[in-house]
């Protein structure tokens, strides 16, 4: 019997544009998540939250896909036997490859505190070619300082690194007064690395 060679190895993806952001992308499969996570009448305060994601030499990834996790307004942590809006999931997942500087948008409200100690946050996931495993991170918000200080997550990351992990805002070029708009980027290695959480 003839024993063949392994096989080279290969990068991982990119699959995402076909699988999971499919109508994102203008192909027919439908999905089950997309940038839009909240309809207008879900209550809170509806935010957009956006940015880029960037390699080592702080070029703009064209093919990452970014996933959304967080609690409603009110704190409350969505799925079976929640008693948070039903209209809310918390999920939402986006591509990178539409936009032509490859950008991705979140339409969501902003989340309440899930308990006395944990300052208003939304869990990150980071998937891209290459990458065997997702990264994690958190989205902390420039507004909440005072709940940031007691956060213990956000304790833990060394103060110099805090930054990576807070949404910043400029109100003078938001489109709605109404809708505050947060940006976060994401940087994959380098000097400005975002901090990524072993979970």
């Amino acid at each position: 019997m003839t024993t063949l060679p392994q096989t080279p190895s290969q990068t991982v993806g990119p699959y995402f544009a076909y699988g999971l952001t499919a109508e994102q992308y203008g192909y027919a499969n439908t999905q089950i998540a997309s940038g839009k996570m909240a309809d207008r009448d879900v209550p809170g305060q509806h935010i957009r939250v956006m940015g880029q994601v960037f390699d080592a030499e702080r070029n703009p990834v064209p093919d990452a896909m970014i996933e959304l996790w967080q609690a409603d307004s009110e704190g409350r942590i969505p799925g079976p036997g929640s008693s948070g809006n039903s209209r809310f999931t918390g999920f939402g997942r986006q591509g990178t490859g539409v936009h032509p500087h490859a950008w991705f948008q979140f339409e969501t409200v902003k989340p309440g505190k899930v308990d006395a100690e944990q300052a208003p946050h939304i869990v990150v996931l980071i998937f891209m070619r290459g990458l065997l495993t997702h990264l994690y991170t958190r989205i902390y918000f420039c507004d909440e300082t005072d709940a940031n200080a007691l956060d213990p997550v956000l304790a833990s990351v060394p103060e110099d690194r805090r930054t990576s992990l807070i949404a910043y805002r400029q109100p003078e070029h938001e489109e709605d007064p109404d809708v505050p708009e947060y940006f976060f980027h994401i940087h994959l290695q380098g000097i400005s690395e975002t901090v990524f959480f072993d979970v």
